[in-house]
């Protein structure tokens, strides 16, 4: 009797998004809009809160990836470095959040979420402020992809730790690349989104020569 073979899946480039761990900054405050922009600022300079964990599953992945990248912000660098075991091989200018203006609105004071929510709503349909537009960063995620393909092109795992809302982005933009979302698990801290797409099989010959 002749036993079939099993097939072998076919290889695929991954890029996994992943959002940075809780940061260390309360949010248990109440803010003006122009507080709310002095606390991003803070918000932006600061890393990590000390003691957690990433799911074991963020873990794996960072640890099984050929490169580990990151946006440049502390909160990202560190949890990426948390997860790897290591510092990110490199960051990218190009993954940092989107800007989050906030609109002027007086004396009225609420929390750094509902700040995000309202300045997130507003930017989206055109109000920047002068700070980076949603068209700005669109064509920003789609600049971004090109270097994330490159390092994940020829079968390869690539890490990515970045921010909640530009990484949606940068998810958007990879699917109309002809990446497919293979799996993700929401937007809090620590989520991820695992985008894959068929191996370029000259890629791989690229790659190839390039280690040999």
């Amino acid at each position: 009797m002749t036993r079939t073979k099993p097939k072998k899946s076919p290889q695929q480039d991954t890029i996994i998004l992943v959002r940075h761990g809780k940061p260390a900054l309360s949010r248990k405050v109440r803010l003006t809009w122009r507080e709310f922009r002095d606390w991003w600022i803070r918000y932006d300079e600061g890393g990590i809160k000390p003691g957690q964990k990433p799911p074991k599953k963020v873990i794996q992945w960072a640890r099984e990836a050929d490169t580990v990248l990151s946006s440049p912000l502390p909160r990202a660098v560190e949890s990426a470095a948390l997860a790897a075991g290591r510092e990110p091989d490199a960051t990218l200018p190009g993954l940092v959040e989107a800007a989050l203006p906030s609109p002027p609105l007086g004396p009225l004071k609420m929390r750094p979420k509902s700040w995000g929510t309202i300045a997130r709503i507003i930017w989206f349909i055109g109000y920047s402020d002068g700070m980076e537009s949603h068209f700005e960063a669109r064509t920003r995620a789609n600049d971004v992809c090109s270097d994330l393909e490159h390092h994940a092109a020829g079968g390869k795992i690539v890490y990515v730790s970045g921010h909640g809302w530009f990484n949606r982005m940068v998810k958007g933009s990879l699917m109309a690349r002809g990446w497919r979302c293979k799996s993700q698990n929401g937007d809090l801290h620590w989520s991820r989104r695992r985008m894959v797409r068929p191996t370029d099989v000259h890629a791989m010959g690229v790659h190839q020569e390039e280690s040999a």
